[in-house]
């Protein structure tokens, strides 16, 4: 036995330098030793199939269905045997109908005549950026699919791009493109735009005006109309609810009150939005000069300090806005008035049933003191006044004095302390 182990223990050792030599090896690896072991590899495996196909163990079209698995790209660039249909891919489905909308907008054109050249046209995004010069992030300012986007109005070489409310609008020297999500129906609100903007492009103005400043002015008069009419109504059912709450507070005016609130809230966020997009342009000398688009394909730019013109027409928009929104905050500020006089009735009811409260527990105190001397001569504990002929008379009178003496007491502690607070 012990010899056994001997001869185990000499074989170990004398493996010892051979195993540290194979993992020296296995450290200094490198891939391009293995091509050789590689193409020796593939060579040995055509022989194994070619041997398997002639004995009639593999069919032919397993083995070329699992040749072109490895072989390389033809000249066509496929790796698709020669005898073998190519891949066939599924047909498109919703989502990618969906993407195809995505790639599309639908927008209607009117020349400077304000006659209506495409309506409802559909155009993908890429001819649309060549046609009008427009880079690709350009195109995300005027997508109605994109609902949570800043007001802007963005100048570049060749147009102007208009986002404010529900208008979205490419102006040129000499047409107007109003754009709309694909996926959208055409709302009232879109149509009655595009009667206004035939009007005012076909009416002739006394001072004349390049086709840009007129659609410009066109757009900015509809969105200061949409502005002043959702004021009117809002601002009225706003006032009138005012009205009501300072002869009365009831609690479903009250849940109105804040309803109304948040959508003045919102509707002065959106205007100051608007406004500073307007006041935004308006710092921008480069962007007031570059707005002169007639003048600038007809080969004479206008400097940089140059715009008056089209400063005076944006300032008077601006002032217009602002007017807006001076109404507005009076308005939201009269709400928040209305809300601390309300809170301050609501106190004071409060406070009203905290002191009716107070003096039910003073009362329930006194009457609890009488229950207590009741309670004493009501055990039947034998006692000297059983048979007293006045005794009934003479506990009842001393426990009427006593609720009577700790009721006023309280009530007096309490006046005193009202009094310290007033």
């Amino acid at each position: 036995m012990n010899v056994a182990l001997f001869r185990r223990s000499i074989a170990a050792s004398a493996c010892r330098p051979r195993l540290t030599k194979l993992n020296a090896r296995a450290m200094s690896f490198n891939m391009f030793d293995l091509l050789p072991d590689l193409e020796k590899l593939k060579t040995r495996r055509s022989r194994s199939l070619k041997d398997a196909v002639d004995k009639g163990m593999v069919d032919q079209g397993f083995v070329s269905g699992f040749e072109h698995l490895t072989r390389p790209l033809n000249s066509k660039g496929s790796s698709t045997p020669p005898n073998q249909e190519p891949y066939k891919y599924p047909r498109s489905t919703a989502s990618d109908s969906s993407l195809m909308t995505d790639l599309r907008l639908r927008c209607t054109e009117l020349d400077k005549d304000g006659n209506v050249t495409v309506r409802a046209g559909e155009f993908q995004k890429s001819d649309l950026c060549a046609q009008h010069g427009l880079l690709p992030r350009d195109l995300r300012k005027i997508d109605s699919k994109f609902v949570n986007q800043m007001p802007a109005i963005l100048v570049r070489s060749q147009a102007i791009l208009v986002n404010l409310l529900h208008i979205r609008a490419l102006i040129e020297a000499d047409r107007i493109v109003l754009f709309d999500s694909i996926a959208a129906p055409a709302t009232h609100s879109q149509t009655m735009l595009v009667y206004e903007l035939q009007e005012r492009l076909r009416s002739v103005s006394p001072v004349a005006q390049p086709f840009e400043f007129r659609a410009l002015e066109a757009v900015l008069i509809s969105v200061v109309g949409s502005l002043q009419s959702d004021e009117e109504v809002l601002v009225s059912l706003v006032q009138n609810l005012l009205a009501f709450l300072e002869e009365s507070v009831d609690r479903s005016k009250l849940r109105e009150l804040l309803q109304y609130s948040k959508r003045l809230s919102r509707f002065e966020q959106k205007v100051l939005n608007i406004r500073d997009a307007i006041d935004e342009v308006l710092e921008q000398d480069d962007d007031l000069a570059a707005m002169y688009l007639t003048q600038k394909r007809n080969g004479n730019p206008r400097a940089a300090d140059d715009h008056e013109d089209v400063e005076l027409m944006l300032e008077t928009y601006l002032k217009q806005v602002e007017e807006i929104v001076n109404h507005v905050e009076n308005v939201s500020s009269h709400v928040r008035t209305t809300e601390d006089v309300v809170n301050i009735i609501l106190d004071s009811q409060r406070n009203s049933l905290l002191l009716l409260e107070i003096r039910l527990t003073i009362l329930t105190v006194g009457l609890s003191t009488g229950t207590f001397l009741s309670g004493l001569f009501g055990m039947n504990l034998v006692n000297s006044l059983e048979n007293h002929p006045d005794a009934f008379f003479v506990v009842s009178a001393i426990a009427f004095t006593a609720i009577f003496a700790l009721t006023i007491t309280g009530l007096r502690a309490m006046r005193n302390v009202l009094r310290k607070i007033n």
